[in-house]
């Protein structure tokens, strides 16, 4: 079934990030958030004084409009955390009832994989889907080198509409495209981009295929994405 038609409606995102500006015109609003302190704390400041959590959830809002976007914030004063903050923020994300954790920031240090191993199992056992990146010029990151996580890599050259399903490295992969949404007037070159993005644009895909697949896990995800590939959508 071809999924230009689906907006993520019923999907719940978690932006896992320096949480969101939801009054912004290309968030639209959110339903909700939590933020997570670096000494892991909660706290209901979800707002984002950095940018890259908005500029996420727009992205994610322009592909899935129809889908609940949820603000997780570990970003403080710097695009930094600790892996102990991470971790909780998937118990966070699954907690407000996620079905796709974004996950457009990650880690090469493997000393962290058990950690973030076992918050992706928790997460997936609740039945959310991690969305991170795999791979980036490169460097292999976590969590998105885990089993159990839809794993994403930039195409620079890929239509911001389209995507791949990819078989690299012997891994099932999403192929997207590292643009965020536009911006009028900036040059796309000018404004934010990067992996970051390529993971964002990937849960909205992913929502739309949960939208026509409901309670689908990670493999009937890819197999209903690998079945639209052919129907890529134009640009924006």
């Amino acid at each position: 079934m071809f999924l230009q038609a689906r907006t993520g409606r019923g999907v719940r995102i978690a932006v896992i990030d320096s949480g969101v500006h939801a009054s912004h015109p290309h968030v639209n609003g959110v339903a909700g958030g939590i933020a997570i302190c670096e000494d892991g704390a909660l706290s209901g400041d979800y707002v984002d004084r950095l940018g890259h959590g908005t500029a996420v959830a727009a992205a994610i809002r322009e592909k899935a409009p129809g889908a609940e976007i949820v603000a997780i914030k570990v970003f403080w004063r710097a695009l930094a955390t600790n892996v102990a903050a991470l971790a909780r923020a998937f118990d966070a994300a699954a907690a407000n009832g996620a079905q796709v954790i974004n996950v457009s920031l990650g880690t090469s240090n493997p000393q962290h994989r058990g950690e973030l191993a076992a918050a992706v199992a928790r997460a997936s056992s609740a039945g959310a889907i991690v969305v991170a990146a795999d791979e980036d010029r490169g460097v292999r990151f976590l969590p998105g080198a885990i089993d159990g996580v839809v794993p994403v890599r930039a195409d620079w050259t890929l239509d911001r509409g389209a995507y791949a399903v990819a078989m690299i490295d012997g891994r099932t992969v999403l192929v997207t495209s590292p643009y965020p949404r536009d911006i009028p007037g900036v040059p796309r070159e000018k404004n934010l981009n990067g992996v970051s993005f390529a993971v964002a644009n990937a849960s909205a895909f992913v929502a739309r295929a949960l939208e026509a697949h409901p309670r689908a896990g990670v493999a009937q995800v890819f197999a209903a994405l690998e079945a639209a590939q052919p129907a890529a959508e134009s640009p924006a």
